[in-house]
Parts: C-alpha cells; sequence; structure tokens
C-alpha cells in the first residue's frame, strides 16, 4: 500500500525547472523569423481617432504590418474576462479608435526588432479628439458630472422578478444554488435619466463553468459566486443583459449627507431579506460609517506577454494565462476561430491575481499581427504597459449601518456599495462585497444596494478575493468599533455572529429562503487562532505596554469568507502499459501547486507512490480535459472531485478486468500498491493496462461517457488504445454552496513621528477543509495575507482628477508590499474538518487570506491609535500623522477616490 499522499508534504516535479531557470515563459519563447510588436497607446483617458496615417510607419526599413482597430473581429459576446464577468457587445476588442482611459492600445507595429517598432510608431500620424470624462464615481453621479462613455455612466439590469418575502434557512429547495437576480429599478427623472443604449447581449453573470458555458447567466448566490461556482440545484432563469445608461443623483442626495459621509442617492441594484428598519430600531447600538477602499493594479511579476504563429491554418500561442484550457474559448473568440483551431502553451505563468483568468484579449494583438505579417510575433509587455492594460482591482466606496444587540449579536445591516468599475463590462463586486458580509456576519436581516459606475480608468476585473475583501474591510472596522463600545471581547464578538453548519447567505431565492453553504467551521477556526496568537495573553499586555514613548501597540481580529469549489468538470489519465499513470492536466501553472497536488487525490486512491505519475500539463494540444478556471479558490476542491471520479473509474475497470482474466466478482478485487489482486490471483498495472487494450471498449477509450464534457471528449479520442483509460465526470451531489473561511489575527506597532506601520505578528487559520498540501496551505495563507497587508498599509493607484491622467504606473509609486513589509513573525494552520459535501473534504484556500489580513491589521491599527483615526485605505503615514495631530480624528478626503 503506497504511503498516505492527501496531507502530505512533497516536492513538486516542476520546481527544478523554476529554480534552475529552465521553465519557459512566454517571453522565453524563440522562432525562426520572429518579429516583435510595440503598441501605440493613448495619451487621453476618452478620446475619438480623427485621423490615422501610417503610411510613413509602414515605409520605414523593417517594419512588416501594422494592425489596426478595423483588423479586430467584433467585441465577443459571452466571452469569460474574469470570475463571473462576461464580454459584451460592448466590450473591449484589444485596439480601439475610442480609447476609453490613458494607455488603451490603438494599434500595433510589427518588425524585426523592438526598437524598429518604436521608431515607427513616432513616424505615425495621428490626431485625437478628446471627449468628456471621468475618474471618479462620485463625480459622475454629480448633477451634470461627466460620463465615462458617451452612452451613460452607470451599469444596469433591467427590471426582474421580485423574489418572494425574506426567510431564512437551510430548508430550501434550491440547495444552496445561486439567488434570483435582483429587481433593478428603471432610471426616470432628474435621479437617473434613461438615455443610454443597449449595452449587449451578454450579462455580467457568467455562465455556468461546470457546464461548458451552456446554462444561462446566474448571479448573486455566493460571495465570489460566478463562473464556475454554481452548483447543488436550480438555479434561477438568466436575467436580462445589462445596459449602460446615464444615472445622476440629485443635488439634495449630496445636501443630505452628513460631513464625510456617503450620499444616499438612488441605487440601481438592490436586494434585503427581514425587516431591516424594525430590526434597527431595536437594536441598543447603531454605527453608520462611510470607508472607501482603493483601485490596485494586480502587477504580475510576469506581464502579459504573448507570442503566436500560424501552422497548418492552427494558431499557436504562448501566453501568460491562469487558466489553461479556458483560456481556448476566449482567445478563438478574441480572433474570430473556433476552437479547435486554436493551441494555447503555458507551462508556467508568472502570477496572475485574477487577471489572467482566462487570458488577455490583448493576446489578439500578436496573433492577428501574425495572421497579416505571415510570421511569428511576439508582443512584450513593459511593466508601464502593464500598469494599463493589465487589470485592476475595482475601488469600492461604501456607507454601512449597523445595528447591534448588547451582547454584541448583529441584528441588521444596511449597506450602500458604489462600485469604481473602469470604462468596460460590468464587475460584480459591490454584489460580491455585499453577499460575503451576510455570510460572514450573520445578520438576522440585511439590506445591500449598490451601484456600478463606469469611469475613464484602466479596465477592472476579479482580483484575488473580488469584493469579498473590500466587503470585510469595510465592515471590519465598524464591527472593531462596536466592541469596544459594548464592552465585548474582539473575538467573542465574532464568534457571536459567526456562520456555522448549513449557514445562509446572500438575498432570498424565488422561494424565500436564502442560499447556504456546504459547512462552516468558523467558531473553531476561531478559537484555534486564538489559541495560536496567544489572544489573550496579549490583550492584557496592551493595557499596560499600548504605548511606549513614540511606539503605539495594537491587536485585530478579521473573519473573511469567500468561495471555496465548483462542480461538475472531468478527470482524465492513462495506466500505460509499463505501468506508469499519465495523467493530463488542464489547470493553469500559475504559481500555486494545485495542478499537481489535485491529481495526489488519483494517485492515493490507486495506491501507488506520485513519483509513478507523469503529468502532462501546459499545452492544450496534449489533449486535457475538461477544467474549471483557476480562480475563485475553486480548483483545490473541483478537481478532486474530477481527480477522484476518474480513480474511481480506474478502479472499477481495474476490477472488472481482473475479474475477467482470473475469474470471480470484480468486487473480490482489491486495488492497491500498482497491482489488482484477489481470489483468482493478480495482476499488476502494467498487466492491466496491456489488457484494457486487448478488450477494447470502454477500457481504452474507445467507449466513452456521454457526460463528459465534448473537449475531454475530444482529448480521450486522441488517446485511445495506449492503455487502461480512465476517464469521468464529477457527478457528485453537493448540498450547498462551498465557502471557505479565513480568520486572521494581527499585532502592529505604529510609529507616532514618522506614521510607519509595522507588523509584529500575523496568524492566519482557515476553515478550507481535509488539509491537501500542508506547504502549499501555508504558502497561500501567507501570500494571500501579504495581499490583504498590502492593500491595508501602502498599495495604491493615484490618478489626476483634472487631466484623467495615471500619477502612480510603476511598482515604486504603486507600493504593492515586497519582502521587507512582511510580518515579523508569521504562523498559517487550518482546522482540517473535512468538508462534508465533497467526496474528498477539500476546499480551496487561496482568497479568503486576502480579506481576513487587510481587516485584521487595520483593526489593529485602530486598536493603537484610536477608531477614529481613518475611513479609507490604504491607512499610510500621512493619514496617520494628519490624524494623530488632530487629536486622533481623521482629517482625509472622505469621498474622492484614487487619491
Amino acid at each position: 500500500m503506497a504511503e498516505k499522499l492527501i496531507g502530505q508534504n512533497y516536492t513538486t516535479p516542476d520546481l527544478v525547472a523554476k529554480v534552475t531557470g529552465k521553465a519557459k515563459y512566454a517571453e522565453d519563447y524563440r522562432v525562426e523569423g520572429m518579429l516583435f510588436a510595440k503598441l501605440l497607446v493613448s495619451p487621453y483617458p476618452h478620446a475619438r481617432v480623427k485621423r490615422l496615417d501610417t503610411s510613413a510607419a509602414m515605409a520605414y526599413p523593417g517594419v512588416k504590418a501594422i494592425l489596426t482597430a478595423d483588423d479586430m473581429p467584433g467585441a465577443a459576446a459571452g466571452a469569460t474576462l474574469g470570475e463571473g464577468v462576461q464580454a459584451s457587445q460592448i466590450s473591449e476588442r484589444g485596439l480601439t479608435n475610442e480609447p476609453l482611459y490613458q494607455g488603451e492600445p490603438i494599434l500595433a507595429v510589427a518588425a524585426v526588432d523592438e526598437l524598429t517598432a518604436a521608431e515607427a510608431i513616432e513616424r505615425i500620424d495621428i490626431e485625437f479628439e478628446p471627449l468628456p470624462f471621468v475618474v471618479d464615481p462620485i463625480e459622475s453621479l454629480r448633477p451634470g458630472g461627466a460620463n465615462a462613455r458617451t452612452a451613460g455612466n452607470v451599469w444596469v439590469r433591467p427590471a426582474a422578478p421580485p423574489a418572494a418575502p425574506g426567510a431564512r434557512g437551510p430548508a430550501n429547495s434550491a440547495r444552496g444554488a445561486d439567488a434570483a437576480a435582483p429587481r433593478t429599478p428603471t432610471p426616470t427623472g432628474p435621479a437617473g435619466e434613461q438615455r443610454g443604449a443597449a449595452a449587449g447581449a451578454a450579462g455580467a453573470g457568467a455562465a455556468t463553468a461546470a457546464e461548458g458555458g451552456r446554462r444561462g447567466p446566474t448571479e448573486g448566490a455566493a460571495p465570489g459566486a460566478r463562473a464556475g461556482r454554481a452548483g447543488g440545484g436550480a438555479g434561477a432563469a438568466a436575467p436580462a443583459p445589462p445596459q449602460v445608461v446615464v444615472w445622476k443623483w440629485t443635488d439634495d442626495d449630496f445636501a443630505k449627507a452628513g460631513a464625510g459621509q456617503m450620499p444616499i442617492g438612488k441605487a440601481s441594484d438592490e436586494w434585503t431579506f427581514g425587516d431591516v428598519d424594525g430590526a434597527m430600531k431595536k437594536a441598543d447600538l447603531v454605527l453608520d460609517e462611510t470607508f472607501m477602499t482603493q483601485s490596485t493594479g494586480h502587477q504580475p511579476l510576469e506581464t502579459r506577454t504573448a507570442m503566436a504563429y500560424w501552422q497548418n491554418g492552427k494558431l499557436f500561442l504562448h501566453g501568460s494565462t491562469q487558466s489553461t484550457v479556458q483560456t481556448v474559448a476566449s482567445v478563438a473568440r478574441w480572433t474570430g476561430l473556433t476552437p479547435d483551431k486554436v493551441v494555447i502553451v503555458s507551462e508556467y505563468t508568472g502570477g496572475g491575481f485574477g487577471s489572467k483568468i482566462p487570458g488577455a484579449v490583448s493576446m489578439a494583438i500578436p496573433a492577428l499581427l501574425s495572421k497579416k505579417a505571415n510570421a511569428p510575433v511576439m508582443m512584450r509587455i513593459t511593466r508601464e504597459d502593464e500598469h494599463f492594460i493589465g487589470r485592476a482591482r475595482p475601488g469600492i466606496l461604501a456607507r454601512t449601518k449597523i445595528g447591534f444587540r448588547k451582547d454584541g449579536k448583529i441584528l441588521a445591516i444596511d449597506m450602500y456599495t458604489i462600485c469604481d468599475n473602469g470604462p468596460y463590462d460590468a464587475q460584480g463586486d459591490a454584489r460580491s462585497a455585499g453577499t460575503t458580509v451576510s455570510l460572514a456576519y450573520q445578520p438576522d436581516t440585511m439590506r445591500w444596494r449598490g451601484l456600478t459606475v463606469l469611469t475613464n480608468t484602466p479596465p477592472k476585473t476579479s482580483q484575488r478575493a473580488p469584493g469579498g475583501m473590500q466587503g470585510i474591510g469595510i465592515v471590519e472596522p465598524i464591527l472593531a468599533k462596536a466592541a469596544k463600545k459594548l464592552g465585548v471581547d474582539q473575538v467573542e464578538l465574532r464568534k457571536i455572529n459567526a456562520p456555522s453548519g448549513h449557514a445562509p447567505f446572500g438575498p432570498a431565492l424565488p422561494n424565500g429562503k436564502q442560499a447556504y453553504v456546504t459547512s462552516a467551521f468558523v467558531r473553531e477556526a476561531l478559537d484555534k487562532g486564538r489559541d495560536m496568537f496567544k489572544w489573550e495573553e496579549r490583550k492584557a499586555a496592551l493595557t499596560t505596554t499600548r504605548k511606549q514613548g513614540n511606539k503605539a501597540r495594537g491587536i485585530g481580529v478579521a473573519v473573511s469568507p469567500y468561495s471555496g469549489g465548483s462542480i461538475g468538470f472531468d478527470g482524465l489519465f492513462i495506466i500505460k502499459p509499463d505501468g506508469r499513470i499519465q495523467i493530463q492536466s488542464g489547470i493553469g501553472n500559475l504559481g500555486t501547486h494545485s495542478m499537481f497536488d489535485v491529481h495526489r487525490q488519483a494517485a492515493e486512491m490507486l495506491g501507488v507512490p506520485f513519483e509513478q505519475c507523469d503529468i502532462v500539463f501546459g499545452n492544450t494540444s496534449k489533449n486535457l480535459p475538461w477544467t474549471c478556471i483557476s480562480a475563485g479558490s475553486q480548483t483545490a476542491h473541483a478537481m478532486t472531485r474530477a481527480a477522484h471520479a476518474a480513480a474511481t473509474d480506474a478502479i472499477k475497470k481495474l476490477q472488472e478486468i481482473a475479474a475477467k482474466t482470473h475469474g470471480g466478482s470484480p468486487a473480490a478485487y482489491k486495488v492497491a500498491g500498482g497491482k489488482v489482486s484477489g481470489p483468482g490471483g493478480t495482476m499488476t498495472f502494467a498487466q492491466a493496462a496491456q489488457k484494457a487494450i486487448e478488450l477494447g471498449g470502454k477500457y481504452d477509450g474507445h467507449e466513452l461517457p456521454e457526460d463528459i464534457n465534448n473537449f475531454t471528449k475530444t482529448s480521450a479520442k486522441n488517446l485511445v488504445g495506449q492503455g487502461l483509460m480512465a476517464v469521468a465526470k464529477d457527478a457528485y451531489p453537493r448540498d450547498g454552496q462551498s465557502q471557505s473561511f479565513v480568520i486572521g489575527f494581527a499585532e502592529v506597532e505604529v510609529d507616532t513621528e514618522t506614521g510607519v506601520v509595522t507588523v509584529n505578528d500575523y496568524t492566519a487559520v482557515g476553515d478550507v477543509g481535509t488539509i491537501l498540501n500542508p506547504r502549499s496551505l501555508k504558502g497561500q495563507l501567507f501570500g494571500g495575507s501579504m495581499l490583504g497587508l498590502g492593500h491595508a498599509k501602502t498599495q495604491r493607484w493615484a490618478y489626476d482628477q483634472h487631466y484623467g491622467v495615471a500619477l502612480a504606473r510603476r511598482f515604486h509609486h504603486n507600493h504593492p508590499p515586497t519582502i521587507l513589509d512582511a510580518p515579523l513573525n508569521f504562523s498559517g494552520d487550518a482546522v482540517d474538518i473535512p468538508d462534508p459535501e465533497t467526496p474528498t473534504g477539500v476546499r480551496g484556500v487561496g482568497e479568503p487570506p486576502v480579506g481576513a489580513a487587510y481587516g485584521a491589521i487595520m483593526n489593529a491599527i485602530a486598536d493603537a491609535i484610536g477608531d477614529e483615526a481613518f475611513r479609507r485605505s490604504p491607512v499610510s503615514p500621512d493619514i496617520l500623522l494628519n490624524a494623530l495631530e488632530n487629536n486622533g480624528t481623521r482629517t482625509h478626503e472622505a469621498l474622492t477616490a484614487h487619491i
């Protein structure tokens, strides 16, 4: 019997290649006759190309082709752009004649080298017509404020039938499925005159990836419950396509807002459960706060460089993507091809954090340039280009009112969020913030309202814990403040509000009940974290050591949920005649271990050492199975289930082959240690594989299951006759939605003379199901915590409000955290309680750590210097110093974005 693999550390097969430099990223590839591409980008935040003359550039020696917007296919409506973000008919096309943000590509030049291409761009004669622009959502909502697009400034969705009156609990016929689409009021009159055109045929919700895009859009279920996350029952009907309209608040809306408070104008989107106003009246404490989270670029170390060439009518694209298999359809749409004409090669990706979920629309540029020039084309993206086209997290401005009972129980939450959407397709962060909050804190009643406002800033998309991180950051400081006012311990306040079991969340479904999770062990995680962090000892010590000289210390805790898995994908592997296991993996190698980790599930079930397995990955021409997007912390859950299904298929076939060979019942044979043994005798895997080829049919892949995805069927047909083929779809039931949780505990030290914040100690504890790989667990906890730390302390965008241009476009100016910012002491672990609704017990871990660190560190800063010091992030030294000079009360701008 092989050693247990799940829950054990190991060395991944690609480690040596990475540390020795043998790993090849997109930029490392070279092809004979390869050309290089450079981009001409817009200097304006919004403009129209009035005149374009490329003749002098085309005549420049060494220039081979120029690609303009006229060469691009139409917008790829329906293409996956991010977690639940789908392209509409006004989506990006890669190049444009009406740039909607500074840095948007207008055209591309292919030449013999980059210098020649850059010189040619200088010879292009182009004239722009500047158009109205806005970089701040609040400014766009003011009467007479500029609109980011000529059609309008806000995404809205036509009205849908309202849900039944709110009711709670898991007695839910939808079994945790997606919630109903929200009712969206039709904008009328001065508060929202509808003058915009329809935005296109695709919804903001994504077609469920688990069904290969065959289901319609779903919306509003789980925190981050978007592409590939629905499941466990009936969902709502596909909502109507969103539209861009003109939407303005009134002067009266702004006049009624208190100092430093967000106005409460008409919302375009909302949901409610319970009697919020009635619950507020019963509350012993009501807090009403405005908070602004920042927009931040994803800034992966590898930019979105791509190289493309054509061979026998097929496009071969070497690119940087998070999701190998799932990128095929997106690139096909962006280039006007059918998926069978696209091959994606992406063996190694230097990070994505949500910005490369299905690759990037910019991949179409070298692909189509290559076709036009009839030569391979490499387009290397500079760090500055990456700032503009590399995507960003939407900032959210929110006003949140919370009513507490005297013991700390939350009776009601009234949350209004404004999402800084950027200029293109509707993002779901504002809605995800609301559903995340409803799950994390289990209020008795809740109302969420939102606006998704377009701005002339670079396009936004899902960034690790999209919406979830912002929601936690918005609400956690209110909880910390309430705990102090009520005299309740911070950990205990979160325990009394912690989700447990089939915890409900989000809006009411059509049957009047809420969706719910598969399981939640948050109280257990809080207890474990409190002990690991030594919360009680630190709290006691701070009574005498909180302030010493120019140093102030504080501690904080935060609870952060996010989606933890999807269902319905395929597993595929072959037991070869030499006894080795060839596992086909469509997962992207984006820096996590999941591409290998999940397949250890199959190896353990077969009873073979992992060294006996060969993983085929990173190239869609190598016959990979249908696989989930590598996003939303879903891979570990989804693909261990798929691996489990395939291994179960293999075991059944091994037993049947042994019974056919040696006689007896298949059930009498046991599979272990690379053999199948029973009363009639023993066969090695090698012998069984050879016998599978002889038997043919389902045993070697000539006959395939009907329920597997067509993508998998095509791959399996190309592998027929090579051994015993194990192929199956994850068809296991699931009651509820898979959500994971991380609790963060932080101790910080604030230098009251410089405003510098040092994180001395940080502890992260997960409720993430069975631990798949302890090293991966700790790596994800640490990496996610660092992203949360960066948002709490340093990372930001800055835009000139008057000219609409970026003031910070490099690492040095945007300040993502470095290893020098890491906590002086970090510890991470998990409660290691299996999720009961998956046969592997595994849930994902990648995203919940972000919000946990974000909230816990901000809470610790407030504990050190006072609850009134800040209401925006990052909590930079200038904010702290100005507050300290003002007796601990904030002086920073409350409503202006990107400062």
